[in-house]
């Protein structure tokens, strides 16, 4: 099955203000749909929601956005405009892996890896990453594994491990990348003893058409996860997933219906469309 699947992040009163401001720094990027819940907007061609949460979750490098750059300038460029106003998890400069790295997070405490490649391939621009450390080091694989078996046009792309120089990671996931419904994403295995884990500052969105996709996504995740309401779960490796009707955004635009819609899915776990669709 194809459904839309894109990344939602988890701001107190923020979301417009942090889109507005990614989409000065990306180009080919645009606010698509506001409320005052929700604002829906693309950065150079990848889709994010930006929500009005509260103050309950914060962002952590558990999942950050990965910036590919073909040279020193363009990581400059970004590195500048990203990291003003937050602060540095890794400094800019030249590592085994790439000429040019920096991990910073944002003045809204979002994090970014920004990268110069080695090759001149039109990548997604942005990519979604996970790192998975602490309880959940060495699941890398063991999600990705699972994450492909769900969607249609998926794939795991590339798998690099740690090697000999590291005996006691040996096997374990160095860097990967891999596709859910044809879009980007990478993951990690992060030893160490991090001070921070998955949240619901940034979960993962899949549109159903249908009730019967919403079951099939629910009853997936929800094994050896986690329930929760309006449509929030926890996978088995504790990254969040919201699993939400693609009408929703149209019955919400409702001026008349929409306050009854939302009075009845915030009763709900698993969302229920034909419920709403009475209201």
């Amino acid at each position: 099955m194809t459904n839309p699947l894109y990344p939602c992040l988890w701001y107190d009163t923020q979301a417009k203000e942090a889109a507005t401001f990614y989409c000065s720094i990306f180009q080919n990027s645009f606010i698509t749909d506001e409320t005052p819940l929700v604002v829906h907007f693309e950065l150079d061609g990848v889709q994010l929601m930006g929500l009005n949460g509260g103050p309950q979750f914060k962002f952590n490098p558990s999942i950050s956005l990965f910036v590919t750059c073909k040279t020193d300038e363009e990581v400059d460029y970004y590195w500048e405009k990203l990291s003003s106003g937050g602060n540095v998890l890794m400094p800019l400069d030249k590592y085994d892996w790439s000429g040019k790295y920096g991990w910073c997070a944002d003045k809204f405490g979002l994090t970014w890896q920004i990268y110069k490649a080695n090759t001149d391939d039109d990548a997604q621009k942005v990519v979604p990453l996970l790192l998975f450390s602490n309880k959940q080091f060495g699941n890398a694989e063991n999600a990705l594994n699972f994450y492909t078996t769900l969607f249609d046009h998926s794939e795991i792309v590339g798998i690099a491990r740690y090697g000999e120089d590291m005996p006691e990671y040996k096997g374990k996931v160095l860097h990967s990348s891999f596709r859910m419904t044809d879009m980007e994403f990478m993951a990690m295995d992060g030893p160490g003893d991090h001070q921070f884990k998955f949240n619901e500052a940034v979960s993962l969105v899949v549109e159903c058409d249908t009730q019967q996709e919403i079951d099939f996504f629910w009853e997936a995740f929800t094994k050896e996860g986690e329930e929760s309401m309006c449509g929030w779960c926890k996978d088995r490796f504790g990254v969040s997933w919201q699993i939400i009707p693609g009408i929703l955004k149209e019955l919400m635009s409702d001026q008349e219906k929409g306050p009854r819609v939302m009075e009845a899915f915030l009763k709900m776990k698993k969302f229920d469309i034909e419920t709403l669709l009475k209201v």
